[in-house]
């Protein structure tokens, strides 16, 4: 672990390697799991106000949910989240004719619908934050899912902070992910 600015970072981001395998895995982290995508008070508002632009873009079964519980839930835990369809995958997922998942959201802002590519959190993976009072956690998850990801990563030598740098700068700002990458040559 090592101090960068107000973040505690682990050094799994620099050692790590990954690369996402949509051709093997299909998606599955938008469908496996216990739980939606983690998002932020701001990210809240952004998804309400989005919704309509994104709507013609989800599944029914994803649609009915939002249209019972909302764009974005508050678990016991009073922590934000997107909802599920069956307490499986999020409502937000698309699924194309291979059967790969997919993110209506990311596909109305590649349409140039809206200007919001997709939550932080989404972004960001494998990469976790996890926020403090007075600091950030910055960590790579491990889930086996990603097995085929993390064998890309290595075949490409591709680095998790590398894979990850638009949604790192996006979250962080881009002074610091060069002192990231500052650290990152040393090690």
């Amino acid at each position: 672990m090592f101090q960068l600015g107000k973040t505690i970072v682990s050094e799994d981001i620099i050692e790590k390697e990954f690369v996402c395998n949509l051709g093997a895995c299909k998606g599955a982290c938008c469908i496996e799991g216990e739980a939606g995508a983690p998002v932020t008070k701001e990210e809240v508002e952004i998804l309400k106000e989005i919704y309509p632009k994104v709507k013609p873009y989800l599944r029914p079964e994803g649609i009915k949910v939002i249209e019972e519980q909302g764009t974005h839930v508050v678990t016991d835990l009073s922590e934000l989240e997107t909802p599920l369809v069956n307490g499986k995958e999020c409502v937000y997922v698309t699924i194309s004719d291979n059967g790969t998942a997919g993110c209506g959201i990311e596909e109305a802002y590649s349409d140039g619908k809206i200007d919001f590519k997709k939550p932080i959190s989404c972004h960001l993976y494998p990469v976790r934050v996890q926020d403090y009072s007075e600091f950030s956690a910055v960590n790579y998850h491990k889930w086996p899912i990603c097995n085929d990801a993390c064998t890309l990563g290595k075949e490409l030598k591709v680095p998790v902070y590398k894979f990850a740098k638009e949604a790192l700068i996006r979250k962080f700002g881009e002074n610091w992910y060069l002192e990231l990458e500052k650290i990152a040559s040393k090690l």
